[in-house]
């Protein structure tokens, strides 16, 4: 167990290159099921979750090979579709090991994913869409997954769910026939799997959208892949310059739509982010003032399902409002045990009025001030380091090993931004 140790005020200025986008290259470590061939990632970021899941696959049989931020697997000897039970329960994303271990091997028996308690994750849309594609799943505290005739299928979905979408997607690239995915899941994570598996020799239609066709081909190639940079961590380090009044040079260059999504909230908060060829900038002394709907109503920032703005997003967006004049509404849609942390800011001084699991209301700015904290997930735990980042005085923060689960190095690159935090054991 380790923690943070963080003395607040200083800000938060210089140049961040991020990591590569941890939500698409999990599904694309389970997407080299799919081949005999080698499958090599590059920009892979170095995180717990991903070590995880490449013990995950070791365990079933693939050769795995890591070098920096480079990953190299091949999968022409997977020895069996059960992975190990401790390790699936450990991260969310077990569950996407179960469409390609089924299409390519038969069969997968897998425990119910672990993961983050963030509320109810459902895994009915995955045992629709892959049962449709000739994949039955059974069981409840093991789960089976077993191929009859794999055959494409028209499949609308009853959420837009990434895993679920993710899954069906490998799963229909090596399925006979034609497959429509219907209220598919349109995340940029999802774009990039479909991007490796078109290099990979897959044959699909509509990424981007909600409908997504696939059409089956009998065997797909190795291939190499550049994961795209993550776009939450990008978030998550403007927040963090923003709230503790600093500046930030992002070094990468994030597509137009996700830059539009970011920016439109940011600017609810009065802070402008300037794109350009090479990546993004936030400049310092800005006005930080809630920009108010039409007639003077207190505004909502609300989450959803993309091209809304990500849930990810959402608990270091609310620290952030904590350091701007106004109030804001915060509607969290997709997870009921999101929003949980605020008492945790509230404790350090934070203006908010829960309303409901759902909803909080932030009238800023507070003056936070350090204290005790433990991390109850990645992305709160994420919000409390820059709660503590611009708090006075110290903050300890327990379990600091939960946000290794999803940003790289994280105490070495506030560093080099000016932070004051350390890593205790």
């Amino acid at each position: 167990m380790s923690r943070f140790i963080i003395n607040g005020r200083k800000e938060l200025t210089g140049t961040f290159r991020p990591a590569g986008n941890k939500n698409a290259v999990l599904p694309m470590l389970a997407a080299s099921l799919l081949t005999d061939e080698p499958v090599v990632l590059k920009n892979a970021p170095q995180i717990m979750d991903v070590r995880v899941m490449l013990d995950l696959l070791s365990s079933l049989g693939v050769t795995v090979s890591q070098r920096g931020h480079s990953i190299t697997l091949c999968a022409s000897s997977v020895r069996h579709g059960r992975p190990a039970a401790d390790l699936c329960r450990r991260v969310r994303a077990s569950i996407l090991l179960a469409g390609p271990l089924a299409a390519r091997h038969g069969r997968a028996v897998l425990p119910p994913p672990g993961g983050d308690v963030i509320g109810r994750r459902r895994l009915d849309t995955h045992r629709f869409g892959l049962g449709l594609l000739g994949i039955r799943m059974d069981g409840i505290k093991e789960l089976a997954f077993k191929r009859a005739a794999l055959r494409g299928a028209d499949i609308l979905l009853d959420e837009a769910s990434v895993t679920a979408t993710e899954n069906i997607l490998m799963a229909a690239t090596i399925a006979k026939g034609r497959t429509v995915i219907r209220n598919a899941a349109c995340e940029p994570h999802v774009q990039d799997l479909g991007r490796l598996l078109i290099r990979m020799g897959a044959r699909i239609d509509g990424l981007g959208s909600n409908r997504i066709v696939v059409h089956g081909v009998s065997r797909l190639h190795g291939a190499t892949h550049t994961v795209q940079p993550d776009h939450i961590e990008v978030g998550s380090f403007l927040a963090a310059a923003a709230a503790t009044h600093g500046s930030l040079r992002v070094q990468a260059s994030l597509d137009e739509e996700a830059f539009e999504v970011m920016q439109r909230t940011f600017v609810r908060l009065g802070i402008h982010l300037v794109r350009d060829r090479d990546g993004l900038t936030l400049a310092r002394n800005q006005k930080c003032r809630v920009q108010e709907d039409l007639g003077r109503t207190i505004p909502k920032i609300e989450d959803g399902v993309w091209p809304a703005f990500p849930s990810d997003l959402m608990s270091v967006l609310i620290v952030l409002a904590t350091q701007v004049k106004g109030a804001v509404l915060f509607f969290e849609k997709l997870f009921e045990s999101r929003l949980y942390f605020v008492d945790r800011l509230i404790e350090m001084g934070a203006h908010i009025i829960q309303c409901d699991p759902h909803r909080v209301v932030v009238a800023g700015p507070s003056r936070l001030h350090g204290t005790h904290l433990s991390t109850p997930d990645i992305r709160a735990g994420m919000a409390l380091v820059v709660a503590a980042l611009c708090a006075k005085g110290r903050s300890i923060i327990e379990n600091a090993e939960v946000v290794d689960r999803g940003y790289e190095n994280i105490e070495s690159r506030l560093q080099a931004l000016g932070a004051d935090i350390v890593r205790e054991i």
